[in-house]
């Protein structure tokens, strides 16, 4: 095959994903290997693809491609998540552009238009996946509403509520009122915003006292059914007993008493609002308190609001404080900061309310999950700085709201039979259904047509906790083969962001359902930030057009960019930058592979030098591979890049096929050829994880392969025992090189011209090295001697010491004068550091770092002085 003269990754990215898909290198089945199983964190089926899903896709990527270099039967299990609150909000949101709204189409008809959204727009993402190279096997591909993920959830409720761990509830949720339905714990995230904090009088009835609460919600007071205060306040004990008004609604309402109370904090009286209050709600239950609801689902006042019905409530909040004011009951009003709970997904303030909800216990749920992570080590978290996240979290666990009031989702398989919101029956079809409410009314003329389905839907949670078992058929087939072969999976890949809604849910069903954890290890990865720290995001425009980074840097560009600088656990602080030094390695790799494939071959005796660099670079290798994978091996994936990029650009590029290279209009030996071919394929199964096209490209043009010896399934490199000795000798000559090379560049002596080289050989390295020497350096006459020759330049790696004659090479007079000059310079610096090393003061005081590197540069400076002055000797 021609050999283009630039590597040209749109062209090579299309070429070789085609070819791999042709011919089902990611299909997987079961079988007698081992299996290495990654379910892939599901994204929004209308999301598409930003920084946080191209880091997440190209870890899982690198570790299943080693996986299957590694031979184990690879499979990673892509899908997309029907996401119940952010795809109904866009339905809605295009079907109000239209005119037309949620409920005066109903139920059926808007979820055909929610099916139509999820054609038309769902799956780009995955698309977006192949882009990156992620080897997926897509014949698995799953979606959270697919017919039987669909019919798992339905089962799963159903098992739940038979068990006693699901139950129905009047409870205080969270609600979100934008999206008009109830959100879990784990779904709001609270934040401080700047306030007001309003001091109210209420008048006491009967008397001309008042008493003075202090609320951030004046609006609320119109839902106020009781002030509190505590039975061992002595300022409030002889209104025990009495009422009070109201403001503005004139509400008669009584004093209770209660510890709950705290007297320090305000005035020590509480406003008591048990519909908007999660806290007063407990109260207002304890002293059966009415329970006034001033809100609409929307968030605005209703009826009970009075004359400010139908207003938006920050506005009547506001119109409150003015009409308090107005009338007389305004006592002060102060800035006050707290902390506000908002909608995960939508953004929205989040209003307490009550409501009928379903809730799943997790107490029971909980245990064996903690102690997986905490205790046996059946999961294990990277980095482990997030166990004590997750302990926090397992051991404070609340039972779990997971109905909502939306229409696209699973539909709770709840029936009701009568009138009564308690009369109804749990069943996975409305034919059971029927059964059972017959069996439970003692109807048994009851008709299906009579029976009412729950109008909720299930927290999207609810269906991607079955993810890692549902994709395998586990919940409906327990025992089928393919979740016995590949459950439990190996490696989860996500972020800490989602560590509670869905990894301990997913851990907890996993021991439920199956008695096993759902994986054995879970990668953390960091959020990808900006240069300036800041979190990516549309509103703040600084998060790159994923695609058009592909189509700038390349896939694999944008992979090795990605992956320098994303320890585990640890934000990513992106540049372009990164990507390009990606692209710039995929450059070199390319244009070192065209170098080794212009060389002529002949059929010629081998020169030492090469064979001594192949020996060397095949030690060098193997102890690579041995650091690479142990990198792996503790989930250090930008340290295994990091090894394989110093490994081929340094030692391979920069060292090796220099060593090999034949000189100039010359042929190469067969034998050298054959070897660094043999090494190229090498570097080119490590980097294949990370750069899949290059590589894969590469591979290809050295040699004409079947499909069965495709670099994507080709082993991966096994590492022999590393010769030390020979390793600690190259290292050894690297230094001595890099001498000569720097005397060469500090006195402009170019390169064809050759120098002599004398050396005091007190580390005893004999002359095995010197024809790498000869070759590199130039150098064409290279002696040991027992002492310094006059006229030479030296420098010294660690015992030996190294000397250059210079006569004829460089202008001797010149030279004397440069070296005493910078003699002077450094014995002035010395004079300095040792005067200030001298006051004891200074030692004394100052930290000890700082004496400490004083005294380094003193130590650095009084070696250069003897090399210096050893130099000058030389010279004269």
């Amino acid at each position: 095959m021609d050999i283009p003269t630039k590597y040209e990754p749109q062209r090579v990215e299309k070429q070789w994903y085609s070819y791999w898909l042709e011919h089902g290198y990611f299909h997987s089945e079961p079988d007698e290997r081992e299996p290495y199983t990654i379910v892939i964190p599901p994204p929004n089926v209308t999301g598409v693809l930003h920084m946080g899903h191209m880091l997440n896709n190209t870890l899982q990527d690198v570790l299943i491609r080693r996986a299957r270099m590694l031979g184990k039967n690879a499979c990673w299990v892509p899908g997309t998540d029907h996401a119940s609150i952010a795809t109904e909000a866009k339905v809605v949101a295009k079907l109000k552009a239209e005119g037309i709204s949620k409920h005066s189409i109903g139920r059926e008809a808007f979820l055909e238009h929610a099916w139509d959204w999820t054609h038309n727009y769902g799956g780009v993402i995955l698309e977006q996946l192949k882009k990156l190279g992620c080897s997926c096997d897509w014949n698995r591909t799953k979606f959270t509403m697919d017919p039987d993920m669909e019919q798992s959830v339905i089962r799963v409720f159903v098992d739940l509520y038979e068990q006693g761990l699901i139950y129905r509830g009047y409870r205080m949720v969270n609600w979100d009122p934008e999206a008009k339905t109830t959100l879990s714990d784990e779904e709001v995230n609270y934040e401080e915003r700047q306030g007001f904090l309003y001091h109210v009088a209420y008048p006491v009835v009967g008397t001309d006292q008042q008493v003075v609460i202090a609320t951030t919600r004046p609006e609320t007071i119109l839902g106020d059914t009781a002030v509190c205060v505590h039975p061992d306040d002595e300022r409030y004990t002889h209104l025990h007993g009495k009422q009070v008004r109201v403001p503005v609604c004139d509400r008669v309402i009584p004093i209770i008493v209660d510890p709950y109370v705290t007297m320090e904090f305000g005035t020590g009286c509480l406003k008591v609002t048990p519909a908007h209050d999660e806290n007063d709600y407990v109260l207002g239950q304890k002293h059966q308190l009415e329970i006034i609801d001033i809100f609409n689902p929307d968030a605005t006042l209703n009826a009970y609001g009075l004359h400010y019905e139908g207003m938006d409530r920050f506005e009547a909040r506001k119109a409150m404080a003015a009409e308090l004011e107005e009338k007389g009951y305004l006592v002060k009003k102060e800035t006050y900061a707290n902390k506000v709970g908002t909608s995960e997904r939508t953004h929205a303030v989040i209003e307490p309310r009550l409501s009928d909800q379903w809730f799943l216990k997790m107490e029971e749920l909980a245990k064996p999950a903690l102690d997986a992570v905490l205790k046996t080590g059946d999961v294990k978290l990277v980095p482990s700085k997030f166990d004590n996240t997750y302990r926090h979290w397992m051991e404070n666990i609340r039972d779990w709201n997971i109905s909502r009031q939306l229409w696209w989702g699973q539909r709770i398989p709840a029936y009701y039979y009568g009138p009564g919101k308690d009369e109804y029956v749990v069943a996975e079809t409305r034919e059971a259904a029927l059964e059972k409410a017959r069996e439970q009314s003692g109807n048994a003329s009851l008709q299906a047509a009579q029976l009412r389905q729950d109008e909720d839907v299930l927290d999207t949670w609810f269906s991607s906790w079955l993810w890692p078992i549902s994709v395998f058929g586990g919940i409906l087939e327990p025992d089928n083969p393919e979740v016995n072969y590949y459950y439990p999976t190996s490696d989860l890949v996500t972020g800490p962001d989602i560590l509670f809604f869905w990894v301990a849910r997913m851990i907890m069903a996993g021991y439920h359902f199956r008695q096993q954890p759902p994986f054995q290890t879970v990668y953390l990865t960091g959020l990808v930030r900006d240069k300036q720290r800041r979190k990516m995001s549309k509103s703040l425009g600084n998060s790159p057009d994923a695609l058009q980074l592909i189509s700038d840097f390349g896939a694999d560009g944008v992979r090795v960019g990605l992956l320098l600088s994303a320890a585990a656990g640890n934000d990513l602080l992106f540049d372009e930058g990164l990507c390009q030094q990606g692209a710039n390695f995929a450059n070199k790799v390319w244009n070192a592979f065209r170098l080794v494939r212009g060389w002529e071959v002949a059929d010629r005796p081998q020169p030492e030098a090469a064979r001594l660099g192949i020996a060397w670079y095949r030690a060098r290798l193997s102890e690579a591979v041995v650091e690479i994978d142990d990198h792996f091996g503790k989930y250090r994936i930008s340290d295994a890049l990091m090894a394989t990029y110093k490994l081929v650009w340094d030692d391979f590029c920069s060292w090796l096929l220099e060593i090999a290279k034949p000189a100039y209009g010359e042929p190469i030996d067969r034998k050298t050829y054959e070897a660094v071919i043999g090494l190229f394929e090498d570097n080119l199964r490590l980097l294949h994880p990370f750069m899949p096209f290059l590589s894969e490209e590469v591979w290809q043009h050295m040699a004409e392969r079947s499909p069965e010896e495709a670099l994507v399934v080709a082993p991966w490199p096994r590492p022999e025992k590393p010769d030390a000795a020979l390793l600690a000798g190259f290292d050894f000559t690297r230094e001595v090189i890099s001498g000569i090379r720097t005397i060469r560049k500090e006195k402009n002596i170019a390169f064809k011209e050759a120098l002599s080289l004398r050396v005091l050989d007190e580390e005893k390295m004999g002359r095995t090295w010197d024809v790498l020497i000869a070759k590199l350096a130039n150098v064409t006459d290279i002696a040991a001697v027992e002492q310094a020759p006059e006229g030479a330049l030296s420098f010294r790696v660690r015992s030996n010491e190294y000397f250059v004659p210079l006569q004829g090479a460089i202008d001797i007079a010149a030279e004397i004068s440069k070296i005493r000059e910078e003699l002077e310079y450094t014995r002035g610096f010395l004079a300095s550091v040792q005067k200030k090393l001298a006051n004891q003061r200074f030692v004394s005081n100052a930290p000890d770092q700082v004496v400490a590197l004083e005294r380094k540069k003193a130590s650095d400076a009084a070696a250069k002085i003897e090399t210096l002055e050893k130099s000058l000797a030389n010279l004269q």
